[in-house]
């Protein structure tokens, strides 16, 4: 049991460079697939800070090691209501009016944003597995609540780099990124995995 023990502890230790990897990992194998657009991975932000948000309020007063680094606020009122207004901007502009021209990526947003994209459900359960055991074994956490956490505003910033590259860039040189190709999803989620990259890293060296 000790054993057993000792080979979940480890990884728990690295859970976000874990996170990060499995991430990276269900993305590029749903890019792959054809199944992954910018919608998928500003929604995916969106379910990750909201399950972060509804474990770390049920859980984290059972775990000692967790500590609230928003100044002892533990409503999450605010937090939903943040939560919800990014919720309506991201489905009505990424989901829909960013592809209005192509039915095949605004069905592949709608699979999205009815839970029938396999990878996405995937990624969502590890997310949701994850944080509930971080807490469970008692793991060191930093929470946050309120309208404003250190994940809204990460999501903030991408949602705005996400607009200026969709308005300024993509529609701009429709000649390289056609609606038959990658290219414009690919430059568009490039600056998320990099301010999550740059977010991980600021974590693992403060």
């Amino acid at each position: 049991m000790n054993n057993f023990s000792s080979l979940i502890d480890k990884p728990l230790k690295h859970y976000s460079q874990w996170d990060f990897l499995v991430f990276i990992l269900l993305t590029a194998l749903s890019i792959w697939s054809g199944q992954t657009t910018v919608f998928y991975i500003i929604y995916f932000f969106w379910w990750n800070e909201l399950i972060r948000i509804m474990v770390d309020r049920i859980c984290f007063k059972h775990n000692k090691n967790a500590v609230n680094i928003s100044q002892g606020k533990t409503s999450v009122f605010g937090s939903f209501i943040q939560m919800g207004v990014y919720f309506v901007f991201i489905v009505v502009f990424f989901a829909f009016m960013a592809n209005w021209n192509n039915d095949t990526l605004i069905l592949i947003n709608m699979r999205i944003l009815f839970f029938q994209n396999w990878f996405f459900n995937i990624n969502l359960v590890f997310v949701a597995v994850e944080r509930i055991l971080l807490h469970s074994t008692q793991q060191p956490l930093k929470v946050s609540f309120g309208n404003f956490t250190p994940n809204m505003l990460i999501l903030h910033v991408s949602i705005i780099l996400g607009v200026v590259l969709m308005l300024f860039v993509v529609r701009n040189f429709p000649e390289t990124f056609t609606p038959n190709n990658l290219w414009g999803s690919v430059i568009i989620i490039l600056p998320f995995l990099l301010i999550r990259a740059f977010a991980l890293r600021f974590k693992l060296t403060s």
